[in-house]
């Protein structure tokens, strides 16, 4: 019994690893790369600052509207030999719904951005040590994309010419869009390839996906980009191939951040020692 007593404690201690921090032996680089508590106050401002210079830079693009086109028909035409050109059929189809297409109109416009700040908050509440390496995914993606759009301009399907698709914000007077209406000027048109809607659904799906504890919160994760992805072809504001290259970005933005942190963001552990520098490998 007295044997039993002594060893318990020592056994406990094995089975629960020590927290990390910034001791002896850790360079300046490991210690950035380690996860640590988000700081409110500088993620509101980051994240300010870096929606206002993603603007700034993709509104800097200039407007190759001659390029736009023709990459646009051709993309078209690729997408008509493969008899894969669904994006005119489903934007004739959900127009015909008055209200369903008002409905993607407004979904369009609001929940790319209301989804995403909702799971930047809740990584910021419950997963604060997978935050950061979650949040470098989205930036990273983010930035990929500025480079497609110097790279390769592209007109939406409801800008083509001669072409048949209906600007369903313009039809149906529903505000929001910010490349119809009295809006476009304050945005580049032909910055479409690729799809941020995309890229943004898809991360905010596997992120809740992978860390909800809900099955149904984790099927609605799956669901949300699904759903993303008809209405942007049903309002006409991108081709489905724009939705690969989201996916595309975000492939990269993944690999940044499993390379900078050395696991997926994911994998990462929960909570986050007050401590400076140092983390709790808590995964539950």
């Amino acid at each position: 019994m007295g044997d039993a007593t002594v060893r318990t404690p020592e056994r406990r201690a094995a089975a629960v690893p020590h927290p990390v921090t910034e001791g002896a032996g850790q360079g300046p680089l490991r210690r950035l790369r380690a996860p640590r508590r988000p700081r409110l106050w500088f993620e509101i401002l980051l994240i300010a600052v870096s929606y206002w210079t993603y603007s700034l830079i993709r509104n800097a693009v200039p407007e190759q509207r001659s390029q736009a086109l023709r990459n646009a028909d051709w993309i078209w035409r690729v997408e008509q030999q493969l008899g894969v050109a669904v994006e005119e059929s489903v934007n004739h189809a959900v127009n015909s719904v008055t209200w369903l297409i008002i409905g993607m109109n407004y979904y369009y416009a609001t929940l790319h951005f209301v989804v995403t700040l909702g799971v930047l908050v809740w990584l910021y509440r419950g997963h604060p040590g997978r935050y950061a390496a979650t949040r470098l995914v989205l930036f990273a993606t983010t930035g990929v994309a500025l480079v497609g759009y110097y790279l390769y301009p592209l007109a939406p399907p409801r800008l083509m010419n001669g072409g048949q698709f209906i600007d369903t914000v313009m039809v149906h007077q529903t505000w929001g869009s910010m490349a119809s209406g009295d809006l476009k000027n304050m945005s580049n048109q032909y910055a479409a390839m690729p799809s941020m809607h995309i890229g943004w659904s898809v991360w905010c799906g596997l992120t809740i996906f992978a860390l909800a504890s809900v099955p149904w919160v984790k099927v609605l994760g799956l669901l949300y980009p699904a759903l993303t992805l008809v209405v942007i072809v049903a309002t006409a504001n991108h081709f489905w191939l724009d939705a690969v290259g989201g996916v595309l970005c975000l492939a990269f933005g993944y690999t940044v951040a499993a390379a900078w942190y050395g696991s997926l963001p994911y994998a990462l552990p929960r909570v986050v020692a007050a401590r400076r520098g140092a983390w709790l490998p808590t995964r539950a």
